[in-house]
């Protein structure tokens, strides 16, 4: 086992994995931006170093002040947490080139899952679905454009091969807006991505997002750790998440999860993965894989009883990878609402000096945050401030236990979306479970 982790990250994430690093009795450093000098993590961290102003890419974005902060606190391995450098192949070759350890797989398995043409490809590969679109990155010919669109049939979307976070696409509904879709997409794909390459497929409708959740030892090890519901979104981005999903059959679960693990084993990943789906009338289409630890890893987690980020060192420091998915049990049921510091109907982002912070307790209740009453929120960065996540043995226990810890809430300094998270636990069809991930957006326009 490690000696000494470096921590690449900041926000409850930095603080959950150092909390699983002291567990594991392991010392962390922690590398942090002038604006976030005074953060727990900092306080709490064996050693810290200060990697730059405010701005990511000047703090934690910059690979070498990451690289030469490992170097001078003797750290072995380096956990990049998610967002920033979490899925950046070459930082990753670079962390192992230098001497440490990657806490994540392998370079080249985040090179292809990470552009999401080569992933479309190794999934049929390995026998996963996929949504019907365009075999590989879109031509230059305008006539063999239109001939893929008529045949993947109308609406479509058009894909960034190496988008994210819910950037670089456009749903074209007619032919005529096809062509000046695909040039926006592209010259917004190359100025955000540095990679102009797009990609075509089906528009579904009204789907659901549902994501697997696997460990793999970089072998032929690898099981899947059930699946969450994270319909709940606006932009692309989630606002709840949820596990299991409700409404789906075990069957069909088990099904598309021993395919994510056996792409796994195909592909010798290591670590900790999700592939993520959109899920319409009884089947799975894969949309892509995130090659790291996720926001709403908790609630799968709180199912599970494992502890997902101690798992991730412990496969990335060689140990024996001794879980089988026999050993994996599934029990009640957990729902995650992402508390930010924004206004909770125009999300416009309220940075600023919280000067009251009081969380809930209770049976069933966790709170991930780094936040404390005299915390200033910086403008700088996600306005994520927390994660509650509620657990019960039935999906109504857990809705019922967030209604309750989000009454018992109390943050004042700052804005915050709890007022819809009250909202959307007391909504008649998340009630029931099963939105798709346009609902939320479609209850926001009808607000008066």
């Amino acid at each position: 086992m490690f000696e000494k982790i470096l921590i690449a990250n900041r926000g409850e994430i930095a603080l959950r994995i150092q909390r699983a690093c002291r567990e594991l009795g392991i010392k962390t450093v922690v590398v942090h931006s002038e604006a976030d000098r005074e953060a727990k993590y900092v306080r709490l961290a064996d050693e810290s170093v200060c990697i730059g102003p405010a701005p990511a890419r000047d703090s934690y974005l910059n690979m070498p002040a990451i690289i030469s902060a490992a170097e001078v606190t003797d750290a072995e391995a380096i956990h990049p947490g998610y967002g920033f450098l979490a899925e950046n192949a070459d930082f990753a070759d670079r962390v192992e080139k230098s001497g440490f350890v990657f806490i994540g797989p392998r370079p080249e398995s985040i090179r292809i899952m990470g552009d999401k043409v080569c992933a479309k490809r190794a999934m049929i590969e390995a026998g996963v679905p996929v949504v019907p679109g365009s075999e590989g990155a879109l031509p230059e010919d305008p006539d063999e454009i239109f001939r893929i669109a008529r045949e993947i049939g109308y609406p479509v979307i058009i894909k960034a091969a190496g988008g994210g976070g819910g950037r670089g696409m456009r749903v074209v509904y007619t032919e005529a807006a096809l062509q000046n879709a695909v040039a926006m997409t592209r010259n917004e794909a190359g100025a955000a991505f540095n990679n102009p390459e797009v990609y075509m497929e089906k528009f579904l409708e009204n789907p659901r997002h549902i994501e697997i959740q696997i460990l793999a030892d970089g072998g032929r090890n690898a099981v899947w750790l059930g699946e969450r519901d994270c319909s709940m979104q606006r932009r692309h981005q989630k606002v709840i998440e949820e596990a299991p999903a409700p409404g789906i059959t075990r069957r069909l679960i088990e099904r598309i999860g021993e395919r994510c693990a056996e792409a796994c084993r195909k592909m010798s990943y290591r670590g900790a993965g999700t592939f993520e789906f959109l899920y319409e009338n009884g089947e799975f289409f894969f949309i892509e894989m995130n090659t790291r630890i996720q926001v709403e890893h908790t609630v799968t987690e709180m199912i599970t009883g494992l502890d997902l980020v101690q798992q991730q060192i412990k496969i990335a420091a060689g140990e024996k990878f001794l879980l089988r998915q026999r050993d994996v049990v599934f029990r009640g049921h957990a729902i995650e609402c992402r508390i930010n510091a924004e206004d909770p109907f125009k999300f416009t982002p309220s940075p600023g000096r919280i000067t009251n912070w009081h969380t809930p307790g209770g049976p069933g209740v966790r709170m991930d945050s780094h936040v404390f009453s005299g915390y200033t929120v910086p403008p700088n960065y996600d306005s994520m401030i927390a994660k509650l996540i509620t657990y019960g043995d039935t999906r109504e226990q857990a809705i019922a236990r967030m209604e309750i810890a989000l009454s018992e809430m109390v943050v004042e300094g700052v804005h915050t979306n709890i007022p819809l998270h009250r909202e959307l636990m007391q909504d008649a069809h998340f009630v029931k479970g099963g939105t798709s991930i346009h609902y939320l957006e479609h209850k926001l326009a009808q607000r008066p």
